[in-house]
């Protein structure tokens, strides 16, 4: 049975998108890869072609900061999944998530954890993670003075110091509290 393991990462940053993968992997094997957040930059990077060239077939679906104020976190978040499975080459027969309740008429698993325990789910993150990283990258060329390639726009003190002095630039989530606070009213 084809089963691919879908993650995201970005889901609980202050800016960017939310960043989904789906990872088809062939049978069962001795993979390398597990959960992104446990791997360096440089880790990643290399298992990001390791599943490019191990993987079956594979996606990566997004959901800019945008879609999230306008539909909210856990509804981007399925969108950007959504649109990661229908990048696949081939179909899926069945469906693993890190607890991610996708709509779907395919059977689904959903346990916590997934990220560990799952190549597929792991090979997804790594793809997730590495996608979101690099368009980070981006957004401080664009947006200057943020620290985007350090933090990756999540809440850290560097983070939440360079929108209190600077507010909030086009990439940040406005409706995420700490955003929304600093905004005029």
């Amino acid at each position: 049975m084809r089963v691919a393991g879908v993650d995201e990462a970005g889901r609980g940053a202050l800016a960017g998108p939310v960043v989904a993968a789906a990872v088809i992997l062939p049978g069962k094997g001795n993979y390398p890869f597990r959960d992104s957040k446990t791997l360096s930059a440089a880790q990643r990077e290399r298992l990001e072609v390791k599943v490019h060239t191990t993987a079956l077939a594979w996606g990566v679906g997004w959901a800019e900061n945008d879609e999230i104020d306008r539909v909210g976190i856990l509804k981007a978040t399925h969108q950007a999944a959504q649109r990661a499975l229908r990048q696949l080459q081939i179909p899926p027969q069945a469906l693993l998530t890190d607890y991610l309740k996708l709509d779907t008429p395919l059977p689904l698993l959903a346990p916590a954890k997934a990220d560990r325990d799952s190549p597929s789910v792991a090979a997804a993150s790594i793809l997730a993670k590495v996608a979101r990283d690099r368009y980070m990258l981006v957004l401080e060329q664009t947006f200057p003075g943020y620290g985007f390639s350090q933090h990756k726009g999540y809440a850290t003190t560097a983070h939440l110091e360079a929108l209190t002095q600077l507010g909030p630039c086009a990439a940040h989530r406005l409706s995420f509290a700490p955003v929304a606070t600093l905004l005029p009213l």
